[in-house]
């Protein structure tokens, strides 16, 4: 039996038009929708609308930027309690039974079956069309630099986080660490891969996209506080139009021009 109904959103959402720009967002954590054969999860409403369901601001903040730069923005529908697309499909995270302290009970003990369902029907259809909007871009013979948009809680375990955004790289940090630079010169303190490190095995998105590929990569975090609000979202989709734009300018003259 099929986990989506016809009433459930599509797990993937498009946003923007491509108008040629050299980027592709993407945003694993953007949406908080709950298929209706799993009702609540169990959880209160209060709780999957705090940042454990969910990236809070990312939606807004990457939509705004993605009309900036004319480009698309590919979003994952789906609360990351359902199942985190940022996780390789059976990591023992990606479908969790406890987050930041709050027990989803419709994750305790969930069949392989069920768990299937959930990569076959959410995982799986969210990553096809980030390849499938690659291998046209490639096809094409169109530069491509991929960014991944997330955001991060202000506080956690009892400790808060002095970092406006950060900045997460593995293998190749020189695109990311070109946009750190310049972030950082505009007074923005930015976490050099935190409050996260990326890493193959607690990333997805990135290593399978961006690295396994070479192309140009980052996976950009801004603190929640900071894009709560419309008037956040609109400064930081400038903000980041602005640093990108010139990151790709830099990286290009730097690393591809003969």
């Amino acid at each position: 039996m099929p986990l989506l109904m016809s009433d459930d959103p599509n797990p993937v959402h498009i946003f923007g038009r491509d108008r040629g720009s050299p980027f592709l967002l993407v945003s694993d954590h953007a949406g908080r929708a709950i298929p209706e054969a799993l009702a609540d999860l169990g959880v209160s409403a209060a709780e999957r609308s705090r940042h454990i369901g969910w990236d809070i601001g990312i939606d807004g903040t990457g939509r705004r930027l993605a009309d900036r730069l004319g480009t698309l923005l590919i979003e994952q529908s789906y609360s990351r309690l359902v199942i985190d697309c940022n996780r390789a499909p059976g990591n023992p995270t990606s479908v969790v039974e406890v987050s930041d302290g709050t027990v989803i009970p419709a994750n305790r003990s969930i069949t392989p079956e069920a768990r299937a369902a959930r990569e076959d029907e959410i995982h799986a259809p969210y990553h096809d069309r980030i390849r499938e909007e690659l291998d046209r871009r490639l096809a094409a013979g169109r530069e491509t630099f991929l960014v991944a948009l997330h955001s991060f809680t202000p506080v956690m375990g009892g400790h808060r986080r002095p970092w406006l955004a950060g900045v997460l790289h593995n293998y190749d940090p020189r695109f990311g660490r070109i946009v750190l630079n310049l972030l950082s010169e505009k007074g923005i303190l930015t976490g050099d891969n935190e409050p996260y490190a990326l890493t193959g095995a607690t990333d997805y998105t990135i290593p399978t996209h961006g690295e396994q590929r070479e192309i140009p990569h980052l996976e950009l975090e801004i603190r929640q506080d900071l894009i709560e609000s419309e008037a956040g979202q609109e400064k930081w989709s400038a903000l980041l139009e602005d640093v990108l734009l010139r990151s790709r300018d830099i990286y290009i003259e730097r690393y591809e021009s003969p």
